[in-house]
């Protein structure tokens, strides 16, 4: 059905590729043009064309002189003048989409075609790799052409201080790798002060082995963690004090929104506990969090009704269907605060600080691009997850590499001897041998096999990037014998040594079929690059992983019964098929995975996406006043309407309530009474509340100075949504980790998930409002509040993606200069270490 479809419409690709061969065409033409400009001409093109993209022109206008001239230019630079398919490679990438190129075709000079071009923007391009070694092999090669047309270059590695990667950023042109630039996104939405942040908007982005970092590293979220700096100490003493408060003289309780708040003898009392000077000061967040969270578990959480105690464990009840929900954990500490209560071990918090899939990082930038030797077997993957397109890019020169079929043996030991004797024969005659393997065990045991018949190797299995790119380099020369894990080495081109083509080339041997039979064309594409000859064959057997998996038991019994010893090989089309097929079946069941995950993390991404934008706002605003006040006006709203319910008559409504949650949560002077709102409409009271809480924001404004007063929103805003949405991050993954058990419900978890992760966000939102109202109203002012202090107070340390640095203890009011040593004992200067990110 497939033939004839394309019989009548022609295949897509073809089409496409035809598209392209025009296009190369007209670059070729302009060849002529750009051969007799002197280098100055030539690099003053750059400014030509940004010229004529202000004017009005478009980058698909500029494409055939763009290209020409990075022709020219590499040619003069580096001595390669792009073959016409790499032409079309750049085009490709140009348009978004995957330029699937075999390895040899000279994928890395391909990427300077689509680089250059998208870089005139002046929005910055990123180049993608997957280590280290090839960032910075590969933006000081290919930097010599765009330096040489005036561009500028950078390369992001991950020791670089804020201000250098600022500076790499803020280049034409950025190489890097996936992991630093996705770190690099999630820091940026933690820093305090927005000339702190290193990236520039997500534009462009070329990612050179495109399916290894938006397949196989899509199951791998990015996390960056921090250490904790509270013992759960703490909890144990806040629940120790709180068990001592009576109800009504040291906290009222308001059962209608949950929520339990100290009075000021209770306020008064915890002073005093704690040796405290006041509880509302910005130094004493922790500890007034912890009090309330314990008041909350032991007045609010009752136990066999909201949780039970289930083998040393605290589980929730749910509200609605009494059901047990494992694996699930109130937020913010209150989970621990019941532990605390009935006296159980309190579980470390989580240290989550931010979080973000690869997949939801690459699809924010504005145009995607990729290239690879193997893509079209995850083409579905790219198109659904990505919206990326797969175009095969034909050869420079025919492939005439011989892909021999795949030989079975009974036994694992079978097969290694085999190949061992393989690779002695092809030795004798001097023809280079690469083997892949799997895994790192099996290259070393196939390591000793041919040290005992003295064949002289190396072995490889992907630790030492530079390293390896050089040994992979000389597999080709004569004689050469080279064991390696199948990704070692990736991105380095095998060139043959002399006479070694007569010899057949570089012969590839698999030791494996992995469960990707992408990965498998990756390692025969070591050989045959450019025209060049070369062969390749997989040994496989009977015991392999794969084979096991998908029913090789039914061939075993066979051979068995035949009396096959297990050195006596099976060359049979039907198993090679069979073994397709069950890759096949892998590589579906991978998908799903991914896909899956994906789903999850959209959840999370709608949510971040709205904090890390509200961040920013906040960050960027000279004058937050009214998003402050736009923060507290709702939790007037919200206590009012809970004591005041439309199915009452006004004669119940519970004003006493109002005015003791006001007085103790959102108001600088405690002023509301009941007899004062008697008599008002529910809109009247929500307005006069409203009112005096403007009146006392603006006597506290005219007290502090309205410059101080604006310093003094940020920090507490920043501090309340950081330390909640590193909170909701570990509620969140709590809830992922237990929601699967919905199913036996006969509930869909993902749809589960979906709603409830939206009712703990409206929460949490809510908790921010409660909190920055307490803290704007009610907090202790320093006049020398910078938003250091709020980094410092948080209860982690958004340093680095794991682990964290000592917490540094600063007194009240005492300022560190960036050049004194830092107090949490480190030994370096406070702008290395704690003063950092600040």
């Amino acid at each position: 059905m497939l033939g004839l479809v394309k019989k009548i419409f022609g295949d897509a690709n073809e089409r496409e590729l035809k598209r392209y061969w025009k296009a190369v065409e007209q670059i070729n033409g302009l060849e002529a043009v750009m051969e007799p400009l002197s280098d100055g001409e030539l690099a003053a093109k750059t400014a030509e064309f940004r010229r004529r993209l202000a004017e009005g022109e478009t980058l698909d206008d500029l494409l055939p002189e763009a290209f020409a001239v990075v022709r020219e230019a590499s040619k003069r630079v580096l001595g390669k003048r792009h073959y016409d398919v790499q032409l079309i490679g750049g085009m490709v990438l140009h348009e978004g989409r995957i330029a699937e190129m075999r390895t040899g075709e000279g994928k890395t000079l391909v990427g300077t075609l689509p680089v250059y071009l998208n870089a005139l923007a002046g929005e910055g391009v990123h180049v993608v790799t997957v280590n280290d070694y090839l960032a910075q092999r590969d933006s000081a090669e290919m930097g010599r052409i765009y330096s040489f047309l005036g561009m500028t270059v950078g390369v992001n590695l991950h020791d670089l201080t804020p201000e250098q990667k600022k500076e790499a950023y803020n280049c034409d042109i950025t190489y890097g790798t996936n992991n630093e630039f996705g770190f690099d996104y999630l820091r940026d939405n933690m820093v305090l002060y927005i000339e702190n942040m290193v990236q520039r908007p997500l534009a462009f982005a070329v990612i050179d082995e495109v399916d290894s970092i938006l397949v196989d590293e899509a199951r791998t979220p990015l996390i960056i963690s921090g250490q904790a700096q509270k013992s759960t100490e703490m909890y144990y003493a806040a629940d120790r004090f709180v068990s001592k408060l009576k109800e009504e003289e040291d906290y009222t309780v308001d059962i209608k929104v949950r929520s339990v708040t100290l009075t000021e003898a209770g306020v008064a009392k915890a002073e005093k506990a704690f040796n405290l000077e006041n509880l509302f000061d910005h130094q004493n967040v922790q500890i007034n969090h912890h009090i309330q969270q314990a008041l909350k578990a032991h007045v609010i959480m009752k136990r066999d009704v909201d949780y039970v105690v289930q083998d040393g464990e605290v589980v929730i009840v749910d509200e609605f269907t009494g059901r047990l929900m494992t694996g699930r954990r109130y937020s913010e500490g209150l989970h621990q605060a019941i532990e605390a209560k009935e006296q159980l071990e309190v579980q470390n918090e989580s240290m989550t600080l931010a979080t973000i899939t690869f997949q939801n990082y690459f699809r924010m930038y504005r145009k995607l691009a990729g290239m690879t030797g193997t893509a079209k077997t995850e083409e579905e993957e790219f198109k659904k997850i990505y919206g990326l397109e797969v175009i095969v890019v034909p050869t420079n020169k025919p492939m005439i590499r011989v892909d021999m079929p795949d030989v079975v043996y009974k036994t694992e030991n079978g097969k290694f001897r085999a190949v061992v004797e393989e690779i002695v024969v092809r030795n004798k005659n001097k023809q280079p041998v690469l083997v892949g393997t799997v895994s790192i065990e099996n290259s070393e045991r196939l390591s000793e096999m041919l040290k005992k018949k003295g064949v002289k190797h190396t072995v490889l299995n992907a630790k030492y990037h530079a390293q390896e790119a050089e040994i992979v380099s000389q597999a080709g020369q004569p004689g050469a014998v080279t064991i390696a894990t199948n990704m070692a080495g990736r991105g380095t081109d095998i060139m043959l040594g002399e006479g070694v083509p007569e010899l057949g080339g570089l012969h590839i041997i698999g030791t494996e079929r992995h469960e990707s039979r992408r990965i498998d064309n990756q390692l025969r594409g070591r050989a045959g690059r450019q025209g060049d000859p070369g062969s390749s064959q997989f040994y496989l057997s009977l015991e392999d992983e794969l084979m096991k998996r998908f029913g090789a038991d039914n061939i075993m019994a066979m051979m068995d019964r035949l009396g096959m010893e297990e050195d006596q090989p099976i060359e049979s089309k039907l198993i090679t098929r069979a073994i397709e097929s069950a890759q096949k079946r892998v590589e579906g069941n991978n998908f799903d995975v991914r896909k899956v995950v994906l789903q999850y993390d959209d959840v999370m991404n709608q949510q971040r996406e709205i904090i890390y934008k509200q961040r920013r706002e906040v960050l960027d605003s000279p004058d937050i006043k009214e998003v402050t006040l736009g923060m507290i006006m709702p939790v007037v709203e919200r206590i009012v309407n809970a004591h005041c319910p439309e199915d009452q008559v006004p004669e119940e409504w519970d004003l006493q309530a109002i005015a003791d949650y006001g007085n103790n949560t959102f108001l600088h002077r405690p002023v509301l009474t009941k007899d004062e709102l008697w008599g008002k409409e529910r809109e009247e009271i929500i307005e006069y509340i409203q009112g005096i809480v403007r009146s006392q924001y603006d006597e506290r404004e005219a007290e502090i100075g309205s410059e101080f007063m604006r310093e003094f929103e940020k920090v507490i805003v920043l501090r309340a949504v950081d330390s909640k949405w590193m909170d909701h991050i570990d509620a969140m993954d709590q809830l992922r980790q237990g929601i699967h058990l919905r199913a036996y419900g006969g509930t869909d978890p993902l749809r589960e998930y979906q709603f409830e992760g939206f009712e703990m966000f409206h929460e949490m939102v809510e908790h921010i409002q409660e909190e920055v109202a307490t803290y704007i109203m009610k907090a202790h002012v320093q006049s020398n509040l910078e938003r250091e202090v709020v980094a410092i107070g948080q209860a982690v340390d958004p340093k680095a993606e794991s682990g964290g640095k000592k917490p540094i203890v600063r007194e009240a009011g005492e300022r560190i200069g960036r050049n004194d040593p830092c107090p949490c004992g480190s030994g370096k200067k406070f702008k290395q270490c704690h003063g950092k990110d600040l």
